[in-house]
């Protein structure tokens, strides 16, 4: 008797009451108990469901805002909301955890072309299959406007990230456009070009040129007009 009782326990690890809590709210939410935009219960409540201590409650529900499960709303009608998970909400959180390692690190700009073409070149191609009337339409306002700016225009960094995460989502792929619109938001890779008035228009042009591969619906054409584009940004790259 003794034999089979010992296989039937085994040694658990004892976490603090912040992590139990943490843990236990994460799994109300994933589960589905708590919704996408429901209330959780106030601060107090928490406290006593647990059996632990207000600020023991606030660890938690801190560590679930830097997860991004949640959010903290102040005030007399706010209180801590299940986050509303949408590839924009996505996209600003993946593009605020990338610009932490930028800012706590060098990232070279090698790294995030190449990151880039692994998104990019792929959203291109599927752009060309899947885009619509109203991504073109995008794509060439765009354009419209590099065509006028001129090579000191502080917004040249938001056209290219407009134009880029503009690709993204005519992909059909609502992560995959979070991702290439996070990592321009974080990176904003314009900035790292040495913006001459050459490199300008060659820029533009290339634009152009994946534009219009995508409206003809040819992947391929999309694929190597993007590669091409990436290719150039590196080539005139300033060095971090």
């Amino acid at each position: 008797m003794a034999s089979t009782a010992n296989k039937s326990f085994k040694a658990t690890q004892v976490t603090r009451p912040r992590d139990q809590v943490e843990a236990q709210l994460r799994e109300a939410i994933l589960d589905g108990r708590f919704a996408q935009g429901d209330k959780l219960p106030p601060e107090t409540e928490l406290a006593q469901l647990f059996g632990v201590s207000r600020p023991t409650v606030r660890e938690a529900l801190g560590a679930l805002v830097s997860s991004g499960l949640i959010r903290k709303i102040p005030g007399v009608a706010g209180g801590s909301f299940v986050n509303t998970v949408t590839p924009d909400s996505l996209s600003q959180m993946l593009s605020e955890s990338m610009d932490t390692i930028l800012r706590i690190g060098a990232l070279d700009v090698d790294e995030i072309t190449e990151v880039r073409r692994v998104l990019e070149i792929p959203a291109a191609q599927w752009a060309a299959r899947n885009r619509s009337d109203e991504d073109i339409a995008t794509m060439q306002s765009v354009i419209d406007q590099q065509k006028k700016i001129t090579i000191d225009d502080p917004n040249i960094p938001e056209y290219d990230l407009r134009f880029h995460t503009a690709i993204g989502f005519a992909s059909g792929n609502r992560l995959l456009a979070a991702f290439i619109a996070a990592v321009h938001n974080a990176t904003h890779p314009a900035q790292f070009l040495e913006v001459t008035r050459d490199v300008a228009q060659k820029t533009v042009r290339q634009h152009i040129a994946i534009a219009k591969a995508i409206e003809s619906g040819d992947a391929d054409k999309a694929g190597e007009e993007m590669r091409k584009h990436l290719d150039f940004v590196l080539r005139y790259s300033l060095p971090c």
